[in-house]
């Protein structure tokens, strides 16, 4: 029986070792970037978002050393890119008890707040209450968990929305691993979605209309993107962000420079995209 309370990916977390530096490079991309956030003292970090319809990219950053974000620390030693990726729920309590019935030792729920910089110079707060699946259950390395969203008007706004080069939505994200068929049915039995077979993979829907994971191995990577587009990506774990355009002329436009341009989809090299190929094709 599906999930009741996990509602599919939420959002991507890229995490980068200068967030400033970072959020300038999206923004040369052709994404509307929100304005700075800075977590609570205990996490020590800070964000930029690039929000879409109803999921969103988030830069992340250390602003402060903490204990709290000693796994952050240690990944980043090692390279940037994603480290987790977070899935919507409508209740996290109620997600926490659905998955402990299932045997799942999930970990939560943990509420916390960021101060939000608003447009016409207002200040919100941002709320959420989030919990996770334990640690050492990574489907071919990705890390999950929930995210409940108690004000969405303060992260949704209208005008962070629109983006020049003409993305929408996440369709899918694209993890590396050396056995797709193992990591697609471990996140199946975490999220409860079917897996399936496809071209060059193994693939799992996140739940809804939200984004698909797609499993893959190095040759099945390589076929898919260009070499000038993976310079730059993880040999394992989550290497692509791939979304939807309005628009991909006015994709190729806005990425100047960076665009290239495979088999119906424009991408960016991961070089360019803190260790992540973001990849954009047609609605």
């Amino acid at each position: 029986m599906p999930l009741k309370h996990v509602l599919g990916i939420d959002h991507v977390m890229v995490t980068v070792r200068d967030l400033d530096a970072s959020a300038a490079a999206w923004k040369r991309l052709g994404f509307t970037v929100s304005p700075r956030g800075t977590h609570s003292p205990h996490l020590g970090s800070g964000n930029y978002t690039i929000m879409f319809g109803e999921d969103y990219i988030e830069l992340l950053g250390i602003l402060t050393e903490t204990e709290h974000n000693k796994p952050m620390r240690d990944f980043l030693r090692t390279r940037e890119g994603v480290e987790r990726v977070a899935f919507t729920t409508d209740d996290a309590a109620a997600g926490v008890a659905e998955l402990q019935a299932r045997g799942i030792a999930a970990d939560g729920p943990v509420h916390f707040g960021r101060p939000v910089e608003l447009p016409g110079g207002r200040v919100g707060e941002a709320k959420f209450n989030v919990f996770r699946w334990p640690l050492d259950e990574n489907p071919g390395g990705l890390r999950i968990f929930a995210c409940q969203h108690l004000t969405r008007e303060t992260v949704w706004v209208p005008e962070w929305q629109s983006h020049a080069n003409g993305a929408t939505r996440i369709r899918r994200v694209e993890v590396l691993t050396a056995d797709p068929k193992a990591a697609a049915a471990h996140l199946s039995r975490l999220i409860d979605e079917p897996a399936s077979e496809v071209e060059g993979g193994w693939q799992v829907p996140s739940g809804g209309k939200r984004a698909d994971v797609l499993f893959l191995e190095a040759a099945a990577f390589a076929r898919r993107y260009p070499q000038a587009a993976r310079t730059g990506a993880p040999p394992e774990g989550l290497a692509s962000v791939v979304l939807e355009s309005v628009d991909i002329e006015l994709t190729k436009a806005a990425l100047g420079a960076e665009a290239l341009a495979h088999d119906g989809a424009v991408s960016v090299p991961a070089s360019a995209a803190n260790g992540i190929i973001v990849s954009f094709v047609p609605q």
